[in-house]
């Protein structure tokens, strides 16, 4: 369409364009910051796979001189350097990109360049095809990976690290490789799923040079440094997507017999690895926390930890992010952080399942009884739905001065009250003790006596405690506390006096 020759209308037109290009611009930064920190989060990953990798290289180098091994080394240890060779050309194809998309988001000769442009992205991988280029090399690495040999593929065909697989978009559409990734995608987060499918392909290569490696035999070495390997089978995923995590020993040896849990839950180790799954949901920034216990070369037991970060996105720029937990919980006022990825003339915010207060992105959610509350976000007319847990808060630990199940009688008598307490919880919330009954054992008892409590106030206990001494247990139990949710009972406790 030809510009109006009228200057005005010029002007009034150059103003809209640039209006256009403002408001599409506008992404939140801590969506940048999210993808900032699964970026490193991945590069740090696959540092310790490259370490990994070092270690299996050398090994096979060493079997190649060892008499019980050579001969089968001089068949594997060059597939497992076709291996190397293969992902090292992927990934420095990928590092190409990386730089080719700062160029195209201003890149200066500080490093710095446009974190949240649009169009950079787009450019690249749409307009000069360069997103097409990078599906077939992808698709092109993994078939040359697997026609090493036919026990790879054999091995490797139905789960390959390195896929050009796309999940079903909002409207159950499948979208093509290149719209998914990098359509209008901010330049960070592009370079954050740059990093993903190297880490990917650092991944395959571990697998496919372990698997050469374990056709000739184990590894043999000291331990004299270990630690261990965390990878995760993304680190941007959709609601609904399942997240597998793989944790083992570096410089495994059997003799390690590592014990690996997992967000809290044991995993079943084979080979030195254990897996976890999980379906994500709950959009924004997550972590897993990660705990490896292994024997070292002198068999004592040592135990490291790691934390993995993970985002997980929606369709259409909206996004709900809890400020505290991973859950809501009666009782207190739960603060979440909306971003609507629209302006907020064009975005309403709704709530099943429970209250909200505030507006704007910071907001109060209250809820009443345990199931689900749901948050539906409709930006410029398409609506995204963020289900999350509600829970009760969980029950706090009586306790009598330090708490501890043995103490000194001195200290136990001279305490007034007695009270509930929330152990590593977030929120600044508190519980009162209702009433209790107490048995009073041991030492200087020579029968149970029971007796009641009413409040925290340990006064009216004072003729039992007076008679506490070494060898004397007070023993709480029936108590009945009262705080955010209402009143419930907790369990009890003894305390032992010496």
């Amino acid at each position: 369409m030809a510009l109006p020759r009228e200057p005005r209308q010029k002007m009034i037109n150059i103003m809209y364009l640039v209006l256009t290009a403002i408001l599409a611009l506008n992404v939140s930064a801590e969506i940048l910051e999210a993808f900032k920190t699964v970026d490193t989060s991945l590069k740090n990953s696959t540092s310790s796979i490259t370490k990994s990798n070092d270690v299996l290289y050398k090994s096979l180098t060493d079997k190649l001189t060892e008499p019980q091994s050579a001969e089968k080394a001089k068949i594997w240890q060059p597939k497992a350097l076709m291996a190397q060779e293969l992902s090292s050309k992927m990934s420095g194809y990928i590092d190409d990109l990386k730089q080719q998309l700062k160029q195209g988001a201003g890149l200066k000769e500080d490093g710095s360049f446009k974190e949240d442009n649009l169009d950079a992205s787009t450019r690249l991988f749409e307009t000069k095809a360069k997103g097409a280029e990078l599906e077939q090399k992808l698709m092109e690495y993994k078939e040359a990976m697997l026609n090493i040999d036919s026990s790879i593929r054999t091995q490797f065909a139905n789960n390959f690290p390195v896929t050009v697989e796309v999940p079903k978009g909002q409207e159950g559409k499948v979208r093509s490789f290149t719209s998914t990734y990098f359509h209008m995608t901010p330049t960070v987060a592009a370079l954050t799923m740059l990093s993903k499918f190297q880490n990917n392909v650092k991944n395959a290569e571990n697998q496919v040079v372990t698997h050469c490696h374990n056709q000739i035999g184990q590894v043999i070495l000291h331990m004299d440094q270990a630690g261990i390997l965390v990878g995760q089978s993304s680190n941007y995923l959709m609601p609904g997507q399942e997240l597998t995590v793989t944790a083992g020993v570096g410089a495994y040896s059997s003799a390690a017999s590592p014990r690996i849990s997992i967000n809290g839950n044991g995993v079943a180790v084979n080979e030195g690895q254990g897996t976890y799954k999980t379906t994500v949901n709950g959009s924004g920034e997550h972590s897993i926390n990660v705990s490896v216990t292994f024997k070292d070369e002198n068999g004592k037991d040592v135990t490291k930890n790691e934390t993995i970060k993970y985002v997980v996105g929606v369709p259409g720029g909206a996004a709900v992010m809890l400020d505290k937990m991973n859950v809501f919980y009666i009782g207190v006022d739960n603060p979440i952080t909306i971003s609507s990825g629209s302006g907020w003339d064009k975005t309403n915010v709704s709530i099943s399942g429970g209250t909200m207060s505030g507006s704007g992105s910071n907001r109060i959610i209250t809820v009443g009884s345990p199931g689900t509350a749901s948050i539906t976000v409709t930006a410029d007319g398409k609506s995204s739905k963020f289900d999350f847990r509600v829970k009760m808060i969980p029950d706090p630990v009586f306790k009598v001065a330090s708490g501890k199940p043995r103490m000194p009688s001195v200290e136990f008598k001279n305490q007034q009250f007695c009270r509930a307490e929330l152990e590593k919880f977030d929120f600044d919330t508190r519980f009162s003790v209702v009433s209790a009954t107490v048995y009073f054992s041991g030492a200087n008892f020579p029968n149970v006596t029971p007796t009641s409590l009413n409040g925290n106030s340990l006064t009216p206990l004072a003729p039992f405690l007076s008679r506490c001494g070494p060898g004397s247990v007070v023993t709480f139990d029936n108590i009945k506390v009262t705080g955010p949710g209402g009143a419930r009972t907790i369990e009890g406790r003894s305390f032992a006096l010496y």
